[in-house]
């Protein structure tokens, strides 16, 4: 089965080169496509520089607009997602997000972080299904349209969705992973208000999306 890896970024220039470098080197994954979602620093231009598909959109328009345009942009039937400010991203962790779903029946596979550092790792263990590295069977994106999300609202709708529709998935412990947190990128005081407005975000998605469910 076809993989497209999809990495949707804003303002991530310090970091996503490394990603795509990796990506480049795997030989199961036949596309990469870098989604700049509105970014103004060099996040596009280092996707060109490693020769990956690079869609860049005008404006922001959240994750879950970045990422249906990408996944839109290939007919791949396997989406492999992963977030552009990964730190110690390693050819195992992508190798073992997309084994379950191109060898063994899985539809979904969810990536938790482990002993990567504290305060990321407790974040995903206190709530998992937020986590941005999977593996996706492609159709599962095509029943996701039909869903009312909004950003930051994607990993509470694929989780709901999969709940829904009784998909077969596999949580994959990845070791030695972590990201920038929010409060890195921006600043303390901007970065909270980020944080809080995805929580908040995602709330609004859980309490809408649970009628769906029920």
């Amino acid at each position: 089965m076809p993989v497209a890896a999809i990495i949707p970024a804003y303002n991530e220039e310090k970091t996503v080169g490394n990603i795509l470098k990796l990506l480049k080197s795997i030989e199961s994954i036949d596309e990469i496509i870098l989604v700049s979602d509105g970014s103004t620093d060099n996040t596009a231009n280092i996707g060109r520089s490693y020769g990956v598909k690079v869609i860049e959109l005008p404006q922001n328009r959240g994750k879950v607009g970045a990422v249906m345009c990408g996944v839109k942009s290939t007919d791949a039937d396997v989406i492999l997602l992963l977030d552009a400010d990964l730190v110690g991203l390693k050819r195992e962790h992508v190798c073992e997000l997309l084994k379950p779903v191109l060898e063994e029946g899985a539809e979904m596979t969810v990536g938790v972080f482990k002993n990567g550092r504290g305060a990321t790792d407790l974040a995903q263990k206190i709530a998992p299904f937020l986590s941005g590295q999977r593996a996706i069977r492609r159709w599962v994106f095509e029943k996701l349209e039909s869903y009312n999300i909004k950003d930051y609202g994607l990993e509470i709708a694929l989780t709901i969705l999969a709940n829904k529709e009784n998909l077969k998935i596999k949580t994959v412990i990845l070791n030695e992973l972590t990201h920038v947190m929010k409060e890195e990128k921006r600043g303390f005081i901007i970065g909270a208000i980020s944080r809080l407005k995805m929580y908040w975000d995602i709330l609004a998605c859980i309490l809408r999306l649970k009628l769906e469910v029920f």
